[in-house]
């Protein structure tokens, strides 16, 4: 019976069991019924299991420690995590392994306060001393809760009793530490840095932890570091660089990524083939990233949802409809998350009919119910293309409560199409719900402000200094030959800083001979309107840009990044640019990417 169930056929082995209780005189023991548990575990048979159960408490087995153990981790596995404490109740005494079950059970069922309760049992029962298995069960747990001072006492625990000397500890305290924010990757480097065996696994959580919070050069940095040590990357090591690489947006560094695997045995890697296509479509390029895409031989459902998300970054929502189509036709079933990536390509692309038949079929054909996400990415979809009232009813129906972001999500709308009287509505709800946010305060006051009323913008904004809220100051990227050039509004730090205005000047001058009119509608109220000009002529972008220009060569591409939405006069000062230059300029702001090319934006000014 063990035989069979190590070796992938539990099913054998319960019909084993079964042979041996009715066909022979011999009498099960312990053992018989743990390896009965564990076919009945692995062949997903609840029934089984369960008659197997039964008969174990007949025949009086119902106190053994092992069984017991195994019982309770065959109920977690078929997610009957009450009968699985009523076991771990009944038990008359306790061992490590069993404590340990119950902890990782929970923990796989996403019971993590439960994980850390029994944990909390665990430490107030005396009779029984934890080992570095039950630290490694209970600090995922801890991690996805954010119980930073728990953390720290279980790592004050496991410094006393020995249990940190193990690698595998370590670097759990290492993914707890990044699970808890930017501001506690210190402590988990510091972790990294004292281990004195380092596994590929802990560099792997180091670069994990940095990539997640943010902190793409640093991920970068430590991956360089990891060249030179003894250990090669692995696939999960190539997909965290290449995310590290899709949040700095550099398309340089993640072609040399690229170039690290390719024709290596990484590069038939599913997962790593789909980071790859996020990164290039994060970078800019789209068309490379559907190169990579129809190269590979096999696809899952998040290498689609990557591909329908690509084009929906850049804009291109009939594209992202078709992938869609095709994706339905190789038979992968689409998750939640495709349809978020569907209804999110729609909304950048004004597709009202094909996004509302998506958002209904979500129910009424795969039998998903709607989250949050999706009911904001509708709401978009119709403030986008200006059906506002419409989507004011939608926010009003819908059968769960709409958190801020599907009330933000219309006020950008009503930003978009100039309706002052609901953004007063819509941002008094945002208040009420998130205070603290200065955002929506950003959005109401440029609202009052296209709509020149300066008064009005400026009370927003001084209710917003009295709470001491600031927003993110605009910034602009560009790389130019693997070097990373940063602008801000007005910059005059750079060492090409003359060039780069007098650079600007010129564009002006003849973009004002095609007659352009700077849009200064958002612009601070309390200056004159010559200043108004100078402020928004000395944007980031227009920094970068301009930077681009002069550091490269006639004809040559232009990438930039800016981390804020770029603004209407800075977009329409674009297409000037990359009319008069014959230059494609890409802008990837926050919210999505902009083609320029020859005088127009790849976004149909819809963004």
């Amino acid at each position: 019976m063990g035989g069979f169930s190590n070796n992938g056929s539990p099913h054998s082995s319960l019909s084993l069991f079964s042979h041996l209780r009715k066909s022979t005189n011999l009498v099960p023991n312990s053992s018989t019924y743990t390896y009965a548990i564990s076919a009945a575990s692995g062949a997903r048979d609840e029934r089984a299991g369960r008659v197997v159960h039964g008969q174990a408490l007949v025949d009086g087995f119902d106190s053994e420690l092992r069984l017991g153990s195994n019982i309770v981790n065959m109920y977690f596995k078929f997610s009957r995590v009450g009968d699985a404490r009523n076991v771990f109740d009944r038990m008359p005494e306790r061992d490590s392994v069993l404590w340990n079950t119950m902890l990782s059970g929970y923990g796989e069922n996403e019971m993590y306060e439960e994980s850390v309760q029994v944990f909390r049992e665990l430490i107030n029962e005396s009779s029984t001393r934890f080992d570095s298995t039950t630290l490694l069960s209970v600090l995922p747990a801890v991690a996805e809760l954010q119980e930073l001072r728990l953390g720290m006492v279980i790592h004050s625990l496991a410094m006393k009793t020995g249990c940190y000397s193990h690698d595998f500890v370590r670097t759990g305290f290492i993914s707890l530490y990044s699970k808890c924010g930017k501001i506690e990757m210190e402590s988990a480097r510091k972790v990294f840095d004292e281990s004195p065996h380092k596994s590929l696994t802990s560099w792997n959580a180091m670069i994990s932890g940095y990539t997640q919070n943010g902190l793409t050069e640093d991920a970068i940095s430590l991956f360089r570091e990891m060249q030179k040590s003894e250990f090669s990357p692995n696939p999960i090591t190539i997909t965290c660089i290449l995310s590290a690489c899709a949040q700095l947006g550099t398309l340089s560094l993640g072609k040399w990524v690229h170039g690290l695997v390719r024709g290596t045995d990484f590069e038939s890697s599913i997962y790593v083939s789909t980071a790859l296509i996020g990164m290039y479509a994060k970078c800019g390029s789209i068309a490379e990233a559907r190169r990579l895409f129809d190269l590979m031989p096999k696809r899952n459902e998040v290498t689609w949802n990557t591909m329908i998300s690509g084009y929906g970054l850049h804009g291109h929502g009939q594209d992202a409809l078709s992938i869609f189509s095709e994706m339905l036709n190789s038979g992968v079933a689409p998750t939640q998350v495709t349809f978020l990536c569907v209804l999110y390509a729609c909304s950048h692309a004004g597709l009202v009919k094909e996004g509302d038949d998506m958002f209904n079929s979500m129910d009424h054909r795969y039998g998903f119910e709607p989250s949050v996400k999706h009911y904001a990415c509708m709401v978009d979809i119709l403030g986008r293309a200006g059906h506002l009232q419409r989507a004011l009813q939608f926010i009003e129906a819908m059968p769960v409560e709409a958190d801020p972001s599907v009330w933000q999500t219309l006020l950008g709308a009503c930003r978009i199409h100039k309706d002052t009287n609901l953004a007063r509505t819509v941002s008094e709800k945002l208040f009420e719900l998130d205070p603290d946010n200065v955002g929506y305060h950003v959005l109401l006051s440029n609202i009052h402000s296209a709509d020149r009323n300066y008064p009005q913008a400026a009370t927003v904004r001084q209710a917003a200094k009295k709470r001491k809220l600031t927003k993110a100051p605009g910034c602009t990227l560009i790389e130019i030959g693997g070097t990373p050039h940063v602008f801000t509004s007005g910059d005059k730090s750079h060492p090409q800083v003359k060039a780069i205005y007098e650079k600007l000047e010129e564009l002006e001058g003849k973009m004002r001979e095609a007659g352009y009119q700077p849009e200064t509608e958002l612009a601070l109220h309390d200056v004159e309107e010559e200043e108004r000009e100078l402020m928004v002529k000395f944007h980031s972008e227009r920094l970068a840009i301009a930077f681009g220009l002069i550091a490269t060569e006639p004809g040559t591409e232009i990438r930039i990044i800016k981390n804020l939405r770029v603004c209407l006069d800075c977009h329409t000062v674009t297409k000037l640019i990359s009319e008069i230059t014959e230059r494609v300029i890409v802008v990837r702001d926050a919210n999505r990417f902009h083609h320029f090319r020859d005088g127009v934006c790849s976004c149909g000014d819809y963004w």
